[in-house]
């Protein structure tokens, strides 16, 4: 398995969609969205004669060490290393010094600048795409860029505002703060974060296969009538039941020797109540702070966040 999982350019001109999948090793469904994406495109021009696709579509495998090992990250999360310091050490490392994390951030970094490079976008739009360990629902993240948000609300899935701010040094915070330039392109960034479901379900695969899609068509890459809409309509429909907005109201931080065990059952989007018994750790049982909708509880033996708490935005 290489980085490189794909590189689709049109005829025409546009923009330089690059999509991650497994930033965490153990997530490999939008690696596998990501073949049948390139398995469609490279279909479809023998069944539509007037298909035109404008741009280019990279995808890149985010943690290859830890995707060949089935596993979230080897030594530290990937998805908490883009941040100024985490780069300015990268930049001090030599290459016999880099190891495990550090190799995948720095290789993960060249990969997106040689195709910015190579390509010379004026516009370079980011979709992350990940699953959950646990359940019940689907939701895109997107920064507090209008372009984001937009970005997002094209994905047809729940869109939930302000979990940045409960995290630090994601590849969605590099990218909103445009630090991929290089050469001077490109002129802007755009990204999105797409959560597809749980790791081992199925569907997951179609439901970020549907979400590529529509990030291509919301870039301008693909018209609307261009290639097959079957996984759309499945996004759509899980979508439906779901809240169409909310914002993070809560983060539940896992420390060293926390020892954080989620109690079971628990599912993204589950109503919750002020003082119900979430989870336990070393200091007792972790109650919920206020009412809201718990989102990604931790059902995996390593994490940084133990569970998140969100609220519907309404009006």
């Amino acid at each position: 398995m290489k980085r490189l999982i794909g590189r689709y350019t049109g005829s025409r001109p546009g923009a330089l969609v690059v999509v991650t999948a497994a930033l965490h090793g153990n997530e490999p469904a939008g690696v596998l969205a990501l073949e049948e994406v390139f398995r469609l495109l490279a279909q479809e021009p023998q069944a539509n004669p007037d298909f035109i696709f404008n741009g280019r579509l990279v995808g890149l495998v985010g943690n290859l060490q830890a995707y060949r090992a089935q596993k979230r990250f080897l030594e530290q999360d990937l998805n908490r290393m883009w941040t100024p310091l985490h780069l300015r050490c990268l930049q001090q490392m030599t290459p016999t010094e880099r190891h495990a994390e550090w190799r995948e951030l720095h290789g993960l970094l060249q990969a997106i600048q040689e195709e910015i490079l190579n390509y010379k976008p004026q516009a370079l739009i980011l979709l992350d795409l990940h699953t959950t360990s646990a359940g019940g629902g689907i939701f895109c993240i997107p920064t507090d860029d209008r372009a984001s948000l937009r970005l997002a609300k094209a994905l047809y899935a729940p869109v939930v505002l302000g979990l940045l701010d409960g995290l630090q040094g994601t590849l969605l915070h590099f990218t909103a703060g445009n630090h991929f330039e290089v050469g001077g392109y490109p002129h802007y960034s755009v990204g999105v974060a797409f959560e597809a479901g749980q790791h081992d379900d199925p569907l997951s695969v179609d439901r970020s296969v549907a979400a590529i899609i529509h990030a291509l068509r919301a870039a301008g890459c693909l018209r609307p009538e261009d290639v097959d809409s079957r996984h759309e309509r499945m996004l759509r429909a899980f979508s439906e039941p779901l809240p169409k907005v909310t914002r993070l109201r809560h983060v539940h931080h896992i420390r060293p020797g926390d020892t954080f065990g989620m109690r079971p059952g628990y599912v993204n989007f589950q109503p919750i109540r002020r003082g119900e018994h979430l989870a336990d750790d070393a200091s007792g049982p972790v109650l919920a702070p206020e009412d809201g909708l718990i989102l990604m509880p931790l059902y995996q033996p390593i994490g940084s966040d133990g569970f998140f708490v969100v609220q519907e935005v309404t009006g």
